[in-house]
């Protein structure tokens, strides 16, 4: 006799609930089932396996019923024979209970099945209503969906016309100055025909006094001032200078260069990583077919649209010799420059949304949705330590140093960890929201984060309230980047800027 264990029950129910539509029921299933870590070969179990075997196992339970009565007028339909029956009770049971019926039924039978008739039909139809409103239901929600997707596009090309058009009336500005000054020059040269030399010497003094003011205004604003300066500096880039690199046949997740080469690593939800090595030389629309070598990192067997494996984030060593992968499977992945596997990091219980490398390069950090942040030793290839502080999702990890680091959640809190520590080293509440993203600066000693709540925050491992509350959004905030200016930098005369 064949037996079905646990495992292959809980997969045939997990299969059920994915393709009837119960997505979060079936995640849910699939997460406390352990189904990533199943055997099992999904592609040999045919769309709807559950109800199949369900279905095959009532005709069994017929079929032995009807074969087992004695009773030589025994009626093939047993219709008048409940499902819950057919499961419940044994097959003696069920001959009894068709003998005992046929007695109580024979003089009803044609008004009985007058009545089963009335009813099939009028469920069939309420079934029928019901489906009627769930397609009106789905139509309806397809409609708004293209109105809004068509009021956005509107939106995006009307700023973009605007943007044109301010571009051009800057331009224009720009001509008319230029213009108007040659106009003044040529005024003056006439005018002024006997005094060249002085002239000379007069403007010579007016561009040194304009290079000292100009260094002057190039100090900046104190750190966080806001400054809209750059607005007028915003162009756009000519679809000539621009190269497209193709191949990836889902939407772009996360892209991060080498920090030694002219590498570029992108994450897709096709599940699969690419490694792009970019020519020298200034961009061209030409060159969109791709870069000369392309290494493509595989995160599946066999189906290339299981969604269980989008490469969600990734980060570079800072040597540029190993590339770190995470995807929605739980599981890290680590591959050289080339594109070669060289290890699978399995741990984590959920999607892993965020991983970075330490500068040293002998720890990797990553953190999940199972409320975890894991460091890993890369030398081994095994976990080091698992930090259990957040109640709800890891968003976001970030190194401080080689040994310390900082995690955010949807739980709205930020912690700061240690390696060897079993407690955090500091915890930091004031988000109202979910933190997104969180950075350290160039030294360590300040720490940014940006959240749903609108705001951006900085912090101080000194205290424990935030240093700067940074309110001018309006809608959430989903990314925060420190300049490479200010000490601790190669650039350590100049601001030190965020941008958020």
């Amino acid at each position: 006799m064949i037996n079905m264990n646990s495992n292959e029950l809980n997969y045939l129910v997990y299969r059920y609930l994915h393709e009837s539509g119960f997505t979060h029921t079936a995640f849910t299933l699939g997460y406390e089932a352990a189904l990533n870590k199943s055997t099992l070969d999904g592609n040999i179990i045919p769309p709807g396996a559950l109800v199949t075997f369900v279905q095959k196992g009532i005709q069994y339970l017929e079929l032995e019923a009807n074969l087992s009565c004695n009773d030589s007028d025994v009626d093939e339909d047993f219709s008048f024979i409940q499902p819950i029956d057919l499961i419940t009770k044994n097959v003696y049971e069920l001959q009894q209970m068709i003998k005992e019926k046929k007695l109580n039924v024979q003089k009803t039978k044609n008004r009985e099945k007058n009545r089963d008739n009335r009813e099939h039909e009028q469920e069939h139809s309420r079934e029928k209503d019901k489906e009627h409103f769930r397609e009106k239901e789905i139509e309806r929600e397809k409609e708004r969906l293209h109105v809004r997707e068509r009021e956005k596009k509107v939106e995006i090309e009307r700023e973009k016309e605007q943007e044109k058009e301010k571009q051009i009336r800057d331009k224009e500005r720009e001509l008319e100055k230029e213009k108007n000054e040659r106009e003044k020059d040529k005024v003056k040269q006439k005018e002024k025909k006997n005094e060249d030399v002085t002239d000379v010497r007069r403007d010579e003094d007016n561009v040194r006094v304009q290079h000292e003011e100009n260094v002057i205004i190039e100090g900046g604003p104190d750190p966080m001032e806001i400054d809209n300066s750059l607005a007028s500096m915003s162009a756009l880039i000519p679809n000539s200078d621009v190269t497209v690199l193709k191949g990836h046949t889902s939407e772009v997740f996360v892209c991060a260069w080498s920090p030694t080469e002219s590498l570029l690593a992108s994450g897709s939800g096709d599940s699969t990583a690419r490694i792009w090595t970019i020519r020298d030389g200034p961009c061209r629309s030409d060159a969109q077919n791709g870069p000369s070598n392309v290494a493509v990192l595989k995160h599946y067997r066999g189906r290339t649209n299981d969604k269980s494996k989008d490469v969600t984030t990734l980060d570079w060593n800072g040597e540029g010799t190993l590339l770190a992968t995470g995807s929605y499977d739980g599981q890290a992945r680590i591959w050289s420059k080339d594109g070669e596997l060289v290890n699978t990091l399995t741990k984590h219980k959920g999607p892993i949304f965020s991983l970075k490398w330490n500068k040293k390069g002998d720890y990797l950090l990553s953190g999940s949705v199972d409320k975890t942040a894991i460091v890993w030793d890369i030398k081994t290839g095994e976990w080091k330590q698992q930090f259990e502080f957040h109640t709800a999702p890891t968003l976001d990890v970030d190194w401080r140093n080689n040994v310390s680091f900082a995690t955010c959640s949807t739980d709205n809190m930020i912690y700061v960890c240690k390696v060897g520590d079993n407690r955090p080293v500091k915890a930091f509440a004031g988000h109202q929201g979910e933190v997104n993203a969180i950075k350290w600066d160039p030294t360590g000693s300040l720490l940014a984060s940006c959240s749903d709540d609108s705001t951006a925050k900085i912090w101080s491992l000194k205290q424990d309230t935030c240093l700067h509350d940074l309110k001018e959004h309006t809608k959430e905030i989903y990314t925060i980047r420190w300049s490479p200016t200010g000490p601790g930098t190669n650039n350590p005369n100049q601001p030190l800027v965020l941008a958020r």
